[in-house]
C-alpha cells in the first residue's frame, strides 16, 4: 500500500507527529491503512533504537508479545509482532519456545522492522517550535534538517491541522550524583548508558548500583554474572523499603485497562496525585523473576562455603556525594527507617534511577496563551488525550505518555500502546475505523461507573472459499 501523493508542497497535514518512540510508532502504523490521512512524523535521531543501553542479554520485556504496537487494537494488521515473525521465517521457532514475553532485544529489532517500511516516519528532524496559526486555523511546526553528524543543515515548516506529541521520557539523575555524572575520571553514569560502559564497569575494583527497580535488578544481575566469585565487589541500595516484586496479579494487572484509565481521569485532581504517588509498585516493581534469578546466582556462590562480597540494602537514599582523590567516590548514605547515616565508597556507579517525562514548555512556549493548566501548572488532558486549550484553537494537540497526571499509570505502559493509537484516530477523523471494546476489565472501578454488559455477539456467517459452494 502506497501513500499518495500530496497535492502541494504546503498542503496541511492532518496530522504531524513529533517524536518516534513506541508510541507514535504505534500511531504511524494505525494510520498507515487510513489512506485519507496525510500524515508525516519527526524525530531528530537518526533511526529508530529503544532504550540500546539497557538491552541487556536476556532481559524481557515486561508485558506480553500481544501489546505490540497495532494487535490490542487491529490484530489484523501487517504491523503485528506475529507478522514480522512470519516475514523472518520464525513463527514455528516463536511458537515452540512457548515465550509469551519477548527479548527486549527482539521487541527492539521488531518495532526497527515497522519503522523502516513506513514512508511517513522522518528521522534527522529536530522540531524546534509549535505554533497556533489563527489566520490559518493550522499549527505551524518548525524544524531543523539534520545531516549525518547532528548539525543543522536545513530548515523548514510544515503546517497541520493536529499534532500528536510523543517525545518520551529522560533519564533521571538525583541531585546530589548530577554534579559527578559528567566529571572525568570515575564513572558515574546512568542505566540507559549501561552496555556502552559495561566493560569499564566489569573492570571496576567496586561498584554501586542505585536504584531498587528493574533496570537496576537487571544491571545488578548482569554485573552479579560476571564478576569472580568472592570478589564481587557490588553494592545495591534503593529508596523504596524493599527490594519489592511488581504486582502482577491478573486483577492487579487491571490497572492497565481502558476501564481503570478511564476511572482515574474521572477523579478528582489532588485524589489522582496521591494515587499516582502510592501504585508505586504497580510499574516501579520488580520482575519476580528477575529477583529470583538474583537470589539463585548468590545462592550458586556460597555452595563452596563463605558469602559473595555483595551487599543489598533497601531503604537507602544518597544524601551527598563526592571525589575521594582522583580514582573513588564517596557516597553519603541516610537509611530511611533507622534515620542512620554511613558513608561507602566505590570505584564506579550506574543509577538505574527511572526517567522523567520531557517537559512540553520549550516545545509548547508558542501554545501557551491558549493551554488551560491544573492547579499544578499542569497541562490539562480530556479523555481522549488532547490537552485542553482555548476554544479558538480548532485543532488538537494530542499526547502520548505525557499524561500520567490525569489518566494513571497506564501512561507509559507499552500494553496500552496499540488501544490509545485507535483511541486518537477515532477521535481525530470522528469516526471509528478502529472500533474499541466498551469493557476491558472484570473490576468495577467506582460505585457510579457501571459498564453496560454487551450482549452475547453473533457469529459471523463464513464467506465459502469458492464461489458457489
Amino acid at each position: 500500500m502506497t501513500t499518495p501523493p500530496r497535492p502541494e508542497p504546503d498542503a496541511p497535514r492532518d496530522i504531524v507527529g513529533i517524536g518516534i518512540g513506541p508510541f507514535n510508532l504505534s500511531l504511524a502504523a494505525l494510520a498507515h491503512p487510513l489512506t485519507e490521512l496525510d500524515t508525516v512524523f519527526y524525530d531528530q535521531r537518526p533511526g529508530f533504537d529503544w532504550h540500546p543501553g539497557l538491552l541487556i542479554d536476556g532481559a524481557t520485556v515486561q508485558v506480553p508479545f500481544l501489546a505490540d504496537l497495532v494487535t490490542l487494537a487491529d490484530p489484523t494488521s501487517r504491523w503485528s509482532f506475529l507478522n514480522y515473525l512470519r516475514t523472518r521465517d520464525r513463527l514455528f521457532p516463536f511458537y515452540f519456545a512457548e515465550r509469551f514475553h519477548t527479548h527486549r532485544a527482539e521487541y527492539n529489532a521488531y518495532c526497527r522492522w515497522v519503522a523502516g517500511h513506513l514512508p511517513a516516519l522522518h528521522f534527522r528532524h529536530q522540531v524546534d517550535a509549535v505554533r497556533w496559526n489563527p489566520e490559518r486555523d493550522l499549527f505551524e511546526v518548525d524544524y531543523t534538517q539534520l545531516d549525518t553528524d547532528g548539525e543543522a543543515e536545513a530548515l523548514g515548516r510544515t503546517y497541520a491541522r493536529n499534532v500528536v506529541l510523543g517525545i518520551g521520557t529522560e533519564p533521571h539523575v538525583p541531585d546530589p550524583l548530577r554534579p559527578l555524572v559528567d566529571a572525568p575520571g570515575v564513572p558515574v553514569l546512568h542505566a540507559a548508558d549501561y552496555l556502552d560502559h559495561r566493560t569499564a564497569l566489569l573492570a571496576a575494583g567496586h561498584v554501586t548500583v542505585v536504584g531498587s527497580g528493574q533496570s537496576g535488578a537487571e544491571v545488578f544481575l548482569d554485573l552479579l554474572r560476571h564478576r569472580p566469585a568472592g570478589r564481587e565487589g557490588l553494592h545495591w541500595i534503593g529508596r523504596t523499603p524493599a527490594f519489592a516484586p511488581m504486582e502482577y496479579s491478573k486483577l492487579g494487572l487491571e490497572h492497565f485497562t481502558p476501564d481503570y484509565t478511564r476511572y482515574f481521569h474521572g477523579l478528582t485532581e489532588p485524589v489522582r496525585d496521591q494515587l499516582v504517588t502510592a501504585q508505586w509498585q504497580l510499574h516501579k516493581g520488580i520482575d519476580a523473576g528477575t529477583l529470583d534469578a538474583i537470589h539463585d546466582e548468590l545462592y550458586r556462590r556460597t555452595l563452596h562455603g563463605g558469602w559473595p562480597d555483595a551487599v543489598l540494602t533497601p531503604g537507602v537514599r544518597v544524601r551527598t556525594a563526592g571525589r575521594l582523590a582522583a580514582t573513588r567516590l564517596e557516597l553519603h548514605l541516610e537509611h530511611i527507617e533507622q534515620g542512620t547515616r554511613s558513608r561507602l565508597t566505590t570505584d564506579a556507579v550506574v543509577l538505574a534511577t527511572g526517567y522523567r517525562e520531557r517537559p512540553l514548555g520549550r516545545l509548547l512556549a508558542g501554545l501557551d496563551p491558549y493551554l488551560r493548566r491544573d492547579s499544578a501548572d499542569r497541562p490539562r488532558v480530556d479523555e481522549q488525550f488532547r490537552l485542553v486549550t482555548d476554544p479558538g484553537v480548532t485543532g488538537a494537540v494530542y499526547v502520548q505518555n505525557a499524561e500520567r497526571h490525569t489518566h494513571g499509570v497506564g501512561a507509559p505502559d507499552l500494553g496500552l500502546a496499540a488501544w490509545r493509537s485507535a483511541t486518537i484516530l477515532n477521535s481525530l477523523t470522528g469516526k471509528d475505523p478502529y472500533p474499541l471494546p466498551d469493557r476491558t476489565a472484570f473490576t468495577t472501578f467506582g460505585l457510579q461507573e457501571q459498564h453496560r454488559v454487551p450482549p452475547a455477539r453473533q457469529p459471523r456467517a463464513l464467506t465459502p472459499l469458492v464461489e458457489g459452494r
